[in-house]
């Protein structure tokens, strides 16, 4: 008998804890922060009446493209952690973003592409791609970018947003479509043509895909939608919880540096701050026996 009193002492203290937890107003969670609704329910998304991207607009009215859309927003919905962490980056990255692809008179909707190729992180692919939007070396390199041991301007994001735009202009001239420019970005402007032309189609929603491309614009959509309307897809948050935009000033130069640390400390900050604004430096050392023109971005006193 006491073995059995003994037994029942830590359900009984489980269950005044999870009573405690109901009705305590105090007790706040991420899934039941404004204490609304039961946390474990998964609804089913009901899809936008109408959706476009860069003004092409979808063809909702087809069911297979329905579905894939739908695929899509319930991958990005549910992924809860994923999507508010792009949520509080885009607060940081848009700004740039929007301003060089209106500059260089590319819709703004394909900051979303940025989003789907890295999660708006400098990151490296299995295949060799790399910074914000996944460029690999040799389209790089046709496009202007330095590549190599030293300097890998992949990493550059402004420097790597303009020679994205000037892929998908190109693309955009060769396919007459925003839509299909932004596919080639995932397939190749050639392997996009070669499909177009077998399957005797003139748009994206027309080709039979592989897997990934077949998948490619519905995730920009998909992102475009929810990060457009978070609120209508359960993600809550205040100004003050997303990431923001450090001020910089700028430091030209077009003669080698020695030692980067060094350089970090003679303006006052650290090895590890320069390297976070200036991701494009491989190496603790810039070589520069070419004498090119260089700007190292420096973040103002007072945001570290």
């Amino acid at each position: 008998m006491k073995n059995k009193i003994l037994l029942l002492i830590p359900l009984f203290l489980i269950l005044i804890l999870l009573g405690y937890t109901s009705v305590n107003p105090e007790m706040k969670t991420a899934f039941r922060y404004n204490g609304e609704g039961q946390s474990l329910k998964v609804y089913a998304l009901k899809l936008p009446e109408t959706i476009d991207f860069s003004g092409e607009e979808t063809p909702l009215d087809a069911p297979d493209i329905r579905e894939r859309l739908d695929k899509e927003l319930l991958v990005n919905t549910y992924w809860q952690s994923n999507m508010m962490l792009l949520l509080k980056r885009a607060n940081k990255w848009f700004p740039m973003l929007e301003k060089i692809l209106e500059e260089e008179g590319v819709p703004e909707d394909f900051k979303y592409l940025a989003v789907i190729e890295s999660g708006l992180e400098n990151l490296r692919s299995p295949k060799g791609a790399k910074g914000f939007w996944q460029l690999m070396p040799a389209t790089a390199k046709e496009y202007g970018l330095e590549v190599n041991s030293n300097v890998d301007e992949r990493y550059h994001i402004e420097k790597s947003t303009r020679v994205a735009c000037k892929y998908l202009l190109k693309a955009k001239a060769r396919f007459g479509s925003w839509t299909l420019a932004a596919a080639s970005y995932n397939r190749g402007m050639f392997g996009t043509n070669r499909l177009l032309d077998s399957q005797l189609v003139d748009n994206y929603y027309d080709l039979l895909l592989n897997n990934e491309t077949s998948r490619y614009v519905f995730r920009i959509l998909a992102v475009k939608e929810i990060m457009s309307n978070p609120q209508r897809y359960g993600f809550v948050f205040e100004e003050k919880d997303l990431y923001q935009p450090i001020p910089i000033r700028k430091i030209g130069l077009d003669t080698p540096i020695a030692n980067i640390a060094e350089f970090a400390k003679e303006n006052e900050i650290n090895y590890k701050l320069l390297k976070i604004h200036n991701p494009w430096l491989i190496q603790n050392h810039l070589n520069n026996k070419s004498r090119k023109f260089y700007e190292i971005a420096i973040p103002e006193s007072g945001h570290y």
